[in-house]
């Protein structure tokens, strides 16, 4: 019986971080801000279940692979599905013309849709 027990409470357990999934990109919106300077609008969706398991931030990528800025996201957004947060001032070089944006959360890390957008310098 205490087998049979700990194979549920382990099934329960597996189930409960697969429910909330990866974290998805939905929406980017992008806007040229000043002079090689773009500001970013990011809708996020991920069934976050508190501090445990939430979507913590979105990254700006260049095509090399490179991160050029991280938004942190400082809580879970358990009431508030998707969810969109903005992060201005972000400076990519000329030489740069479309960007990726993925997002990242606590448990699985990266792995959910990804977002490319062309940028007019």
């Amino acid at each position: 019986m205490k087998v049979i027990s700990s194979i549920i409470i382990l099934l329960l357990l597996t189930l409960n971080t697969v429910y909330a999934g990866q974290a998805d990109v939905l929406k980017v919106e992008v806007e040229r801000s000043g002079e090689n300077t773009f500001h970013f609008d990011v809708t996020v969706l991920h069934k976050d279940e508190g501090w445990d398991h939430y979507a913590n931030k979105w990254d700006v990528v260049a095509p090399d692979g490179s991160v050029l800025v991280t938004r942190v996201l400082h809580h879970p957004h358990e009431n508030e599905q998707p969810f969109t947060r903005s992060l201005g001032a972000v400076e990519i070089p000329e030489s740069i013309n479309k960007v990726s944006i993925r997002a990242h959360d606590s448990v699985h890390g990266y792995g959910g849709i990804i977002i490319a957008v062309q940028l007019h310098h």
